[in-house]
């Protein structure tokens, strides 16, 4: 247990990039995945702004989980990716992933990271944050060689990208906070926890 507090914490995610953030905050907590079906939740909100998806998303697994474990507050968070107008979920397979960085070539992706808590089944607080990322130009041999590297393990990655791995590497430019790029705004996670008094303040 951490003496920073966050006993009684549970992520709804089994997001490594997510875990790490927490243990690097010095946070205790558990973390479990929440079974939501994200494809159907976007189709209902078909038309939204991204940064909606997003939190709807984040609220979904925080709620569905919470309904488990009504004891605990539960953190879920989620990311989406927005290029050109179009949103981009994660790749279904490695072909997939090599047409998503195709299409992000030499285009600005505006990041969406959200997070949400719940307690008892009901929400209790929601936030997001986005950032921007230029990406350079990426070539054909580049694309095989990086998806050599790096794949299956963006195959869980909006973007097809681990910020904190090879995946910085497509950027020649990144405006934003950098734990939202991770994919979870975390100073305003840690600022909710301490409001619903699970961390010191």
């Amino acid at each position: 247990m951490s003496d920073l507090g966050g006993s009684g914490i549970v992520l709804a995610s089994n997001s490594a990039s997510r875990k790490a953030m927490l243990e690097a905050a010095g946070i205790a907590f558990e973390a479990e995945g929440a079974a939501v079906d994200e494809r159907a939740l976007e189709a209902e909100m078909e038309g939204a702004e991204p940064a909606e998806i997003a939190q709807a998303l984040a609220a979904a697994k925080a709620a569905a989980l919470s309904a488990a474990r009504p004891d605990a507050l539960v953190l879920g968070s989620d990311s989406l990716v927005e290029v050109d107008g179009r949103r981009f979920d994660k790749p279904a397979n490695r072909d997939n992933a090599a047409e998503h960085l195709r299409f992000f070539s030499g285009k600005a992706m505006t990041l969406h990271s959200a997070a949400a808590l719940a307690r008892g089944g009901q929400i209790v607080w929601v936030g997001s944050d986005f950032a921007r990322l230029r990406v350079r130009d990426l070539s054909e041999d580049f694309i095989a060689a990086y998806l050599d590297a790096e794949w299956p393990a963006v195959s869980y990655c909006v973007g097809v990208f681990r910020i904190e791995g090879p995946g910085v590497q497509l950027f020649e430019s990144i405006a934003g906070d950098q734990f939202t790029v991770l994919g979870m705004p975390l100073l305003q996670v840690l600022d909710a926890l301490r409001g619903e008094g699970a961390l010191a303040s």
